[in-house]
């Protein structure tokens, strides 16, 4: 899947191909705003950059009437479904002095009522145009229940499992990351986001998010810039280049400045060197926060620091609404930042249809949430999200003419958990479990038991001996453990990766049997598994699935989907190897087992347990014949690469193939390997396919010592590979220009 602009946040334009950069505003659109501008007081500027929350039925608060009435609303969160937000909208265009549409936004991460799998699953898809298709599908729902704002996707890049927002992003890699970033925003927004079927699109969390320290939410992250812009910009860029809306600031500081008091972060980069010229919206009472981050002295201080910093929209917080005329009478804001910032918050109604269509039809939202072909794609989305991490002797698939399959441990009948984080306005008894599925797939003539064993993440073990029991009475049991839904997303940190509880203890239990058995992992982050990778007969990664992730499940069980996935984010073997990612620098002593004084543990591997970009099939795959264009271009040349991928084993099935760059000698140490472009291909048994890549200048940049974006004349290795290690190596000479 190219991504060209995806790959560096490189700020030059020799160096950055075009992309789909974000429209510019008609010219009308521009003088109504500024019409409108010219007749708002400024109480009513104000409320047009306050966002307050719903409840969570999906209504508004009793205040929010008054508030939209009076020009002192103008945006909230939460409130959803055509009942709620068109009664709410009649306040704004027919009761307000100036008639601006009200916009609701809500998390729809992934999906709105048909849920799709957790982001970091559909990262394991490898198949960003189906990530395109999932957004464009949950925008369809959202959009008829009112929704016109998501606060998605999250762009962050995760190097720290322990952090449990890294379910939301697409893993460790800045490409991959990208690739998906651009595809969701597309997904959401289209090529016009004023159509109904439509919605603005969220970059959260504006920036580094990803990063903080120790794995522990919302806290300090510390990056040099050329880490800032390697690793944690792309994905950014990407989904600005995508077109769009909105912004949103992260609750960390940013070498020791909060992100939504940070000029660097929103004026210097966002928009002097993007030219962003949509909404940015603080995180949940994020400007507040301030004070507590040190940086502000007490209310006022606060939105005195975020509105000037750059920061549009506040965030159920109220400091901008309580605060803004006193600071502006005291000359501490400005009339011409306030102006800015409403003009922002216009732009972007304008660009969501809202002045041209405010009301939604009631019809229309009955007809659209959780619609059969909804499922069937969520169904085919959950399928290509599972990564099979391990299969000894053929252990899965499974037999659909089993006599008797047990299905077993505390996520088996799982419904609500399925949804993962951030499940929008999901509901658990849409939810297909795993138990059904297998019920749904097996034959007619099949019998199938099923027990807890185990709760999570309780350590009792008084359910152990009807799983046990019914392990026995089978042909085959299916395990299903991992985490409830509430151990991974937002505030969900965790310092051991283990699976919670005595879950461990119940798969061992199920060993001891000696019958056959194959684990299912549902979880929102890598876990430490050493012990399943060892002895598990068969092991599956099948993340939090969403609504019909459980028959997803029983596809790849039964063999009626083979799996495809690819892991989007390395597996450890243990916390104490965290952070542990496949694109690391190489160390001036690198490991040598017969020397003690190389870089290694004393009481562990350096391997990760899954390496990024691991993903077994049941059938086999080669790469041949990986040739270049040319062995030599210019600075700013460019290369094709071409390989030929075989099916060679019985069944049809699908292979990620990946495409690799190191630059062996430059001015500043380089990853051991980069990806640069990836294909996922469907082949059939004995079939083959020619696959040609492009490398462009942007893929073989560095930013130099002095952080600036160049390519370097050198030595190149350019690998062919089906997983991050290991495959087809050809050398390219960069010349010198």
């Amino acid at each position: 899947m190219r991504a060209k602009v995806l790959v560096l946040v490189l700020g030059v334009v020799a160096l950055c191909a075009p992309g789909a950069a974000q429209a510019a505003p008609p010219p009308d659109i521009e003088q109504r705003i500024g019409a409108l501008v010219a007749q708002m007081t400024l109480a009513e500027k104000l409320g047009q950059l306050q966002q307050l929350d719903g409840l969570a039925d999906g209504t508004a608060r009793p205040e929010h009437a008054r508030l939209v009435r009076r020009g002192r609303l103008g945006s909230t969160l939460n409130v959803r479904g055509a009942a709620a937000t068109n009664a709410l909208q009649r306040v704004a265009v027919e009761q307000s002095r100036l008639k601006i549409p009200h916009l609701f936004a809500f998390d729809v991460v992934h999906g709105y009522r048909t849920i799709f799998p957790v982001p970091l699953g559909e990262a394991a898809s490898w198949d960003p145009p189906g990530a395109e298709d999932a957004a464009r599908i949950a925008a369809r729902e959202a959009t008829a229940a009112g929704v016109r704002w998501t606060f998605a996707p999250m762009a962050d890049i995760a190097r720290d499992p322990r952090w449990g927002r890294v379910v939301e992003g697409a893993g460790e890699d800045p490409y991959l990351g990208s690739a998906f970033a651009a595809a969701r925003t597309r997904g959401f927004q289209g090529e016009d986001p004023s159509a109904a079927d439509r919605m603005l699109a969220t970059a959260k969390h504006w920036a580094g998010y990803g990063a903080a320290e120790a794995g522990r939410d919302y806290n300090d992250v510390d990056l040099s810039e050329r880490e800032l812009r390697e690793v944690y910009l792309p994905p950014f860029k990407a989904a600005r280049d995508a077109g769009a809306g909105s912004f949103m600031t992260a609750f960390n500081t940013l070498n020791g400045v909060p992100a939504t008091g940070n000029p660097y972060l929103l004026r210097s980069i966002l928009r002097d060197e993007w030219g962003f010229d949509g909404v940015v919206v603080s995180d949940y009472t994020a400007v507040l926060e301030l004070i507590k981050h040190g940086m502000a002295a007490d209310e006022v201080d606060a939105a005195r620091i975020a509105l000037m910093a750059g920061t549009d929209v506040e965030m159920v917080s109220r400091t901008f609404n309580e605060h803004g005329q006193a600071l502006l009478r005291a000359g501490a804001i400005t009339v011409a930042r306030i102006d800015e910032a409403l003009g922002n918050v216009l732009r972007a109604k304008y660009r969501a249809g809202l002045f041209a269509r405010p009301y939604v039809d009631p019809a229309r939202e009955r007809r659209e949430l959780l619609r059969p072909a909804h499922r069937r794609a969520a169904r085919r989305a959950a399928a290509r999200s599972m990564v099979l991490l391990r299969n000894e002797d053929g252990a899965l698939p499974l037999r659909r003419t089993l006599g008797r399959v047990a299905v077993v441990g505390p996520l088996a009948r799982a419904r609500k958990s399925l949804m993962g984080t951030w499940w929008g306005d999901g509901r658990p008894q849409d939810v297909t479990s795993v138990l059904e599925g297998v019920r749904r797939a097996v034959s007619s003539g099949t019998e199938v038991t099923s027990a807890d064993g185990c709760t999570v993440p309780c350590h009792n073990t008084r359910g152990f001996g009807a799983a046990v029991a019914a392990a026995r009475a089978a042909d085959a049991t299916v395990v299903v453990v991992g985490e409830s839904y509430d151990l991974s997303g937002e505030a969900a940190s965790r310092s051991s990766l283990d699976l919670p509880g005595r879950q461990l203890d119940l798969v061992k239990a199920i060993a001891r049997t000696g019958k056959p058995y194959v684990v299912v992992l549902m979880n929102g982050r890598p876990l430490t598994v050493e012990w399943l990778a060892r002895n598990a007969p068969g092991l599956l990664e099948a993340w939090f699935g969403g609504t019909e992730g459980g028959p997803a499940v029983a596809d790849v069980l039964f063999g009626r989907v083979n799996p495809g996935g690819k892991l989007p984010i390395t597996f450890p073997r243990s916390v104490g190897q965290i952070p542990i990612h496949y694109d690391a620098r190489p160390t001036g002593r690198p490991f040598d087992k017969a020397n003690k004084y190389t870089s290694k543990y004393l009481d562990s591997p350096n391997t990760p347990l899954y390496r990024f970009g691991h993903g077994l099939s049941y059938t086999t795959f080669a790469l041949s014949n990986l040739r270049l264009g040319a062995t030599t271009i210019a600075p700013t040349g460019s290369v094709t690469a071409s390989v030929t991928v075989r099916n060679t084993g019985r069944r049809t099935g699908d292979e990620v193939v990946q495409l690799y760059v190191r630059d062996r000698v430059a001015s500043v140490s380089q990853p051991l390997r980069r990806l640069r472009d990836f294909r996922r291909v469907t082949l059939r048994p004995g079939q083959s396919r020619r696959l040609t890549f492009s490398l462009e200048p942007e893929d073989l940049a560095i930013f130099d010592a002095d952080v600036k974006p160049v390519v370097e004349p050198g030595r190149f290795v350019i690998t062919a590979a089906t997983d991050s290690r290991g495959g087809l190596r050809a050398g390219l000479t960069v010349a010198a220009g």
